[in-house]
Parts: C-alpha cells; sequence; structure tokens
C-alpha cells in the first residue's frame, strides 16, 4: 500500500453547518476501498477562483492515508458522485517522512495567531519604564508653546510694493 494525499474540496456553508458530517462522507469513501486513514485536517477555507457548483467559497480538507493504487480511480470517481464533495486532488507522496505529514495547515497557523493575538488583548499591559511627567515640566512644555513665533504664513504677507504692478496688469488687458 502506498502513502497518499487527497485535498477535497467542499462548500464553506456545508463545512460550518455540518463539519463532523463533512468527515464523516470523506472517510465512508475511503473506507469503501479499504484505505487506512493515517490523518485528516481542515486545510484553510478562503475564496474560490471561480465558482463551482455556483458556490464562490470552499474548505480544503487534507487527508494522508495508505491504498493500493488501482483503487485511487475509485475514490475519484466516488468523489464525483458525492454531491457533498465539489473536487479532489490525489498525489503519491511517498517521498515525504512523518514530519512533513505532521506540519501545521494555514488554518492551524492562523487559529495559533488568533488565540495568541486574543492572549494579548486580554492581558494587563504593565510598563514601568514609563514614568510620570512632574507638573512643573508640563508648565513649561506649554510656555515653549505659546513662546513660539508665529506661523509662517502669517510672517510672509506680500509686500506693498507688488501690488500696484498686478494692479498694471489687469489695466492692460
Amino acid at each position: 500500500m502506498k502513502l497518499y494525499e487527497g485535498m477535497f474540496l467542499v462548500d464553506s456553508a456545508l463545512a460550518a453547518a455540518n463539519w463532523e458530517d463533512v468527515l464523516n462522507g470523506i472517510r465512508t469513501i475511503l473506507d469503501k476501498v479499504d484505505a487506512e486513514v493515517i490523518s485528516i485536517r481542515k486545510w484553510n477555507e478562503c475564496r474560490l477562483a471561480y465558482e463551482i457548483n455556483h458556490k464562490s467559497r470552499g474548505t480544503y480538507i487534507l487527508v494522508y492515508f495508505r491504498v493500493q493504487g488501482p483503487k485511487v480511480a475509485t475514490i475519484e470517481r466516488e468523489v464525483s458522485l458525492s454531491e457533498k464533495i465539489m473536487r479532489v486532488l490525489i498525489l503519491n507522496v511517498e517521498h515525504m517522512s512523518e514530519e512533513d505529514l505532521q506540519k501545521a495547515t494555514p488554518a492551524e497557523v492562523m487559529e495559533k495567531r488568533l488565540s495568541t493575538a486574543e492572549a494579548k488583548i486580554t492581558a494587563p499591559v504593565v510598563d514601568s519604564a514609563e514614568e510620570p511627567v512632574p507638573q512643573e515640566a508640563k508648565k513649561m512644555e506649554v510656555t515653549k508653546e505659546a513662546a513660539l513665533p508665529a506661523s509662517s504664513e502669517e510672517q510672509s504677507e506680500p509686500a506693498n510694493d507688488e501690488q500696484p504692478e498686478k494692479e498694471d496688469e489687469k489695466k492692460e488687458q
């Protein structure tokens, strides 16, 4: 028996509503051909590049299993007859190690990031490096702002001798 990787695509709405039912459907197809399931995990949920069966979103399910080579065609035929599974891609992965099979999927990575972010949000932040500013320093900052010269727009008003030239140009027109 050879090691295979199967990427099953199902409708996201169906996966969200009946996750266990979707997994049981995949297991049923694999059990019909006496496949030994090594792992079955959610790969990712995303928008599809094009609609499949009038669906624009899909959930990918990654399955590693062992089965005899000629039975792969039977799995593909069963998937095409299934109403739950939209597509499948099955690859021979004999070259993969056990460590490769256990690598985190994008869905698992995203879930880990979200849980880490939630932990950071809920944890109290204590910053001992920040010291309170004395009242005298605050007063000095206010007086510095008041002592600053007027803005550059107020200082650069046009000179009076430039205005008559503009009036002469208007008379010529």
